[in-house]
């Protein structure tokens, strides 16, 4: 039930990039491209996400468990599309919970009501201890894409 509730969740955001909405949903969403693991076909998840350092850094609700996951663990290199952008990307994985508990942290600082929400969905309270991170971090999975630069043809 909770797989089939996620699939429909997926369609509103790829409906509103379609639509040229990227600017205004881009803020908070983006669009991952994975390569399936076994099919070998584009794969588009719709995640929320926040920017550092010119990296993308996504948390996995679903810990290692999620498709999306799977698939660039099998495949790191992904595209991504946010807001009127478009480009490729290698995306490092991790279950570190001091690192996924340093994201939450800064997703709380940054995004308090929607990270306030996910918490209290959890049973925890809306605004988190460190203690409180770490515990929801346990089972969890955190995800940093890097973008590639285009390599460049006939040079050389």
């Amino acid at each position: 039930m909770r797989k089939r509730f996620y699939k429909l969740t997926k369609k509103p955001p790829q409906i509103a990039y379609a639509l040229g909405l990227g600017p205004l949903i881009g803020r908070k969403v983006l669009l991952l491209t994975t390569t399936g693991r076994k099919s070998g076909l584009p794969r588009v998840t719709p995640l929320q996400y926040e920017e550092m350092d010119g990296c993308y850094y996504l948390g996995s609700a679903m810990g290692t468990q999620a498709d999306w996951y799977k698939n660039l663990k099998a495949n790191p290199r992904v595209e991504v599309r946010v807001g009127r952008k478009k480009f490729q990307g290698i995306a490092e994985t991790s279950t570190d919970i001091d690192r996924l508990a340093d994201f939450l942290e800064y997703r709380v600082e940054h995004n308090p009501r929607m990270l306030g929400a996910i918490m209290k969905a959890h049973g925890f309270p809306a605004k988190p201890s460190r203690q409180q991170l770490e515990e929801y971090s346990i089972n969890r999975a955190l995800v940093i894409i890097r973008p590639v630069e285009a390599e460049t043809k006939g040079e050389g």
